[in-house]
């Protein structure tokens, strides 16, 4: 049986066009759910992540879950 371990993912959720929560793990490709609340898209992408950790183990992959950081959101005013 292998040991529990602990990870620690940054992740994203914002509201698309249809008013839908939509989050994903910029740390695991191709990792993303979606929820009708900021709650439940939350509860959604946890158990994605968990899939997705769960194949990287199975196939022997690495997990290296550094990188890409979101290091900060800002809003920007351009003038055209």
């Amino acid at each position: 049986m292998s040991q529990m371990q602990t990870y620690h993912l940054q992740v994203v959720i914002e509201v698309d066009e249809d008013g839908k929560y939509v989050a994903t793990c910029p740390a695991l490709q191709g990792c993303y759910a979606q929820g009708d609340t900021f709650e439940e898209a939350l509860v959604n992408i946890r158990d994605v992540i968990e899939m997705c950790l769960e194949e990287l183990r199975e196939e022997k992959k690495e997990i290296d879950l550094r990188y890409p950081k979101v290091v900060g959101i800002k809003s920007v005013e351009v003038n055209l």
